[in-house]
C-alpha cells in the first residue's frame, strides 16, 4: 500500500509540473490547488490546506519567475 502512495505521488506530482504552464494567474493556481489537495490527501495530509498551499504556489510562481 505504501508503495502505491508513492507512486500515486510521484505521478501525481509529474503531472503537475507538465501542466503548470498556464497562461495566467487564475489557471496556475487552480491547478496547483488541485495538484496540492491530490498530493496531501494521497500523502494522509489534509487536503484543504494542500489546496490552498498549492493554488497559493501556482498563482504565485510567475511573479517570482519560477514558471
Amino acid at each position: 500500500m505504501q508503495s502505491t502512495r508513492i507512486r500515486l505521488t510521484g505521478a501525481v506530482l509529474a503531472l503537475g509540473l507538465v501542466a503548470a504552464c498556464g497562461s495566467n494567474d487564475l489557471e496556475r493556481g487552480a491547478v496547483g490547488a488541485s495538484i496540492g489537495g491530490v498530493g496531501a490527501a494521497l500523502t494522509g495530509g489534509s487536503a484543504v490546506q494542500g489546496a490552498v498551499i498549492g493554488g497559493a504556489a501556482g498563482a504565485l510562481c510567475d511573479d517570482v519567475n519560477l514558471c
